[in-house]
This record gives C-alpha cells, structure tokens and sequence, in this order.
C-alpha cells in the first residue's frame, strides 16, 4: 500500500530531514520516501524491500528522478538489515512488525530519529504524533494518517557517580537512574541523604535534571556519552560550573 505524497512530505519534515542525514526505508515500495528525501532534502541513504519487481521499479524511478547518485534500493529481509548507518529510519510496517523491530531500533545510536505511518511502537511513547486527513488513502474506512515520531534515547539507567557543589563545597554524589526509553526518574545519594530526581527528561544524548537540597536547587543538564555524562551544574542563583558523572 503507498504512502499518498502528503503522508511522505509529512513523515520527512516531522523527522527533521536534510542534506547530513542518511536515511533508511524498511518496506520501501516503489521508493517514494528514500527518492523524496534525497530530491527535496539532499539525503542519501537506500530502501528496503522483499518484492524484486518493486526494487527494479524503485531503482527506476530513482533514476528518473535523477537521484540515483544518492540513494539505492536492497532486496533483502529487513529484519537482517544492519541499521547503523541511518540517522533517519522511516517505516509503513504491520504493527506487528515494528514491535519485532522494536529492541533493534531502541539499540541504535541516541539521535536517531523513527519515523511511523500509522502505527506505533506500543509502550514506546512518541516523542511527536500527528493526524493528517489524506483523502486518497486507500486502506481503511477512516480517510486519515497517523504520523509518529521518536528521537532514539540513549541509554541513562544505572548508577552514576559524581560530585556536586553544595554551598560550603563540593560533595561525592550518586545518581540512580531508572529509564523506560525516553522517561526518566531515580533519587540521588548527597551526605548520606536520598533525595528523588526531579523533572528528568533525556532527547537523543541530552539529559537535564534537577534536585532540591534543603533550600537549594541543583540543575543539572549535560550529554551522555561512553559511560560519562559532560555538562554544567547551577545552584539557584548561581553561575553554572562544568560538571560530570561516571558510570558506576
């Protein structure tokens, strides 16, 4: 079943496409979304379908449309794909298929942006989700198209340790983390006291989040990578100092 042009025009700009990105489409079709990225967008990438006969029809349409310098079409079972590549994973799956794909599409690299036609991810929240009329559309009484959005977190649960500034100081700190995909919450141990993580939230390998020491607000936001988190750290009213967490 096709993507009509406004479900595709939609789906690349929810997903934040553009000229850097390379871009992966699992179940491609006739190669419409990969071809509509690479000629609106500038970005490269291939589709990836079963059906030979619509490889070859990709492959000719993509050249058609001058863009087969850029993007190229795979017969292969996307459940072999390697997926590391992409910045970009588009997809018009059965719902069943997308939660098969889910823990592969969790694992890949904080960042990466998902994007869905009609179905979701179930207990894997949207990050963004849009209903779009599309008159055409040829499955389905109601004439309308759901679009989703995730931003791929990375991955935060677990113990940190750190050292956090107190208003005599600096201190030892912990943090626990607990994470169900993009939702974050946890406690922190400061002086032998536990005080709970609040209004933690985490974008690609972006995390903010505050803690209130007595008086105090601590507010920290960094960027996790390779097991350390690198960023500033604020006490109400103060100026930010660098900051950083290890993995436990």
């Amino acid at each position: 079943v096709r993507s009509s042009s406004v479900v595709v025009d939609t789906m690349l700009k929810m997903a934040g496409v553009r000229a850097t990105d390379f871009l992966i489409d699992l179940g491609s079709g006739d190669g419409r979304i990969v071809i509509t990225a690479a000629k609106v967008y500038g970005a490269r990438g291939f589709g990836v379908d079963y059906d030979p006969r619509l490889i070859a029809f990709a492959t000719k349409n993509a050249r058609k449309e001058g863009v087969d310098d850029r993007i190229k079409f795979i017969e292969q079972d996307l459940f072999k794909t390697e997926l590391g590549s992409a910045t970009v994973i588009s997809m018009y799956l059965l719902p069943e298929y997308n939660m098969a794909l889910r823990p592969r599409l969790f694992a890949l690299k904080p960042g990466t942006r998902i994007v869905s036609h009609d179905w979701n991810l179930g207990d894997w929240e949207a990050d963004a989700k849009a209903k779009i009329p599309v008159p055409d559309k040829p499955v389905g009484l109601e004439k309308a198209s759901w679009i989703y959005l995730w931003v791929v977190p990375a991955k935060l649960g677990g113990m940190w340790r750190s050292r956090i500034p107190i208003a005599k100081g600096w201190v030892d700190a912990e943090f626990r983390f607990d994470q169900q995909f993009q939702k974050i919450s946890g406690e922190a141990m400061i002086g032998g006291r536990k005080l709970p993580i609040e209004r933690a939230s985490i974008s690609g390998d972006f995390v903010s989040f505050r803690i209130q020491n007595g008086k105090q607000t601590v507010l920290f936001n960094g960027q996790v990578q390779s097991g350390r988190i690198a960023g500033q750290v604020t006490l109400s009213g103060a100026r930010a100092l660098r900051w950083r967490a290890l993995r436990s």
